[in-house]
């Protein structure tokens, strides 16, 4: 959830992970088809609808179940950072039914009116989120989306070839003798990039001074000769591979690719790292045929039984209290998805700076642009 202080995002992770360990019932399927149209017709929900999404971020089994219990077939297209997503949508671009943004995206998009308002009629399974998501500050209610799931961004390596990254220095101070040069990558997003610079210099991930800004934009330029690009689709597949040593990335990706690779590790650094929440939303551009089964799929995922099968296969954090109780020990003591005290406190929100994120676009624009030094 989006908080407007660092104490306001420390308190609400406390209260995640206290609440991740609650149980809760309920596995209420899809509800019918009970909506009708202007005319006073019963509205049929669409047979086909398109999932914009991150990649690797569903398990391809939930689709195919939920495509066999209603008849709806959900096809994924993907973006690779919210930056894209939010520039597709303010284009005009249409045909999409579910948009998976992080919480400062949902911001922008709500306040842009990109965002259709969900008939709760239609999700009984929302009484399965706990608490403090049903009510997080992002979307009050879950007006217009719900949380999907939460998680880390920090440096995934290879931990037989290089020693625990304990500092974002890893990145920021490699040089030509150090074994990850032109053999890392950070993540091709704007606010991810300057995040990481900005917790490397002292500075908040948030801020909007255009001078700490230029010289976070300096750091990323000079670093640039060292990296092998900046990825924000299959960083981990590559330190899996042994093709590159270190990656600026998401946890759940790298415990994913750890399943290839058990020498893939993942750490926070102790400068901090960003936490954020995903959340599903519907597109205003959906037609109604598209939102009602965007709707029930949304209900599907908000199940017990299915958060918790989505979660597994992702390795991310669920906000979905009723998934507990079908959660695997290994997946709830996990630290690198279920953080402890010491590392939550090190975790900073990325916050909507309304008209000054294009800022920040125009600066990640530079340091893409920019010749290596």
């Amino acid at each position: 959830m989006l908080k407007t202080t660092r104490s306001k995002a420390l308190l609400l992770v406390s209260l995640l992970i206290m609440l991740l360990s609650a149980c809760a019932g309920g596995t209420d399927t899809p509800p019918a088809n009970g909506e009708t149209t202007d005319n006073g017709e019963s509205l049929e929900p669409a047979g086909e609808i398109v999932l914009y999404n991150w990649t690797d971020y569903m398990n391809p089994d939930i689709l195919e179940s939920f495509a066999d219990e209603t008849g709806i077939t959900i096809i994924e297209d993907y973006f690779s950072s919210n930056e894209e997503m939010i520039a597709k949508l303010q284009g005009g671009a249409t045909g999409y039914a579910l948009i998976i943004p992080s919480d400062y995206a949902v911001t922008i998009l709500k306040e842009q009116g990109l965002l259709a308002r969900l008939d709760q009629s239609n999700l009984p399974n929302l009484k399965n989120l706990s608490d403090q998501f049903r009510n997080n500050d992002i979307d009050p209610g879950n007006e217009h989306c719900v949380p999907y799931q939460w998680g880390t961004t920090g440096v995934g390596y290879d931990s037989e070839l290089i020693e625990t990254p304990s500092s974002w220095a890893a990145i920021f101070e490699a040089n030509p003798d150090s074994p990850q040069w032109e053999r890392m990558t950070m993540l091709d997003d704007a606010r991810e990039g300057f995040a990481a610079a900005l917790f490397y210099l002292g500075y908040d991930i948030n801020t909007t001074d255009e001078t700490q800004l230029q010289e976070a934009r300096d750091l990323l330029i000079q670093i640039k000769p060292g990296l092998a690009g900046y990825d924000s689709d299959i960083y981990e597949d590559l330190v899996a591979s042994g093709e590159n040593l270190v990656a600026h990335g998401w946890n759940g990706d790298f415990l994913m690719a750890q399943e290839e690779n058990e020498n893939v590790d993942y750490v926070i650094p102790t400068e901090g790292g960003v936490i954020y929440m995903e959340a599903v939303c519907i597109p205003l551009s959906a037609s109604p045929e598209e939102k009602l089964a965007a709707e029930m799929f949304i209900n599907y995922l908000l199940r017990g039984d299915i958060g918790a099968e989505l979660s597994e296969y992702i390795y991310y954090g669920t906000p979905n209290a009723a998934a507990q109780e079908f959660l695997s020990e290994e997946y709830k003591s996990n630290p690198l998805i279920n953080p402890p005290q010491e590392v939550l406190e090190r975790l900073v929100f990325i916050q909507a700076l309304g008209e000054f994120d294009a800022v920040y676009t125009r600066l990640w624009d530079e340091v893409k642009a920019a010749p290596a030094p």
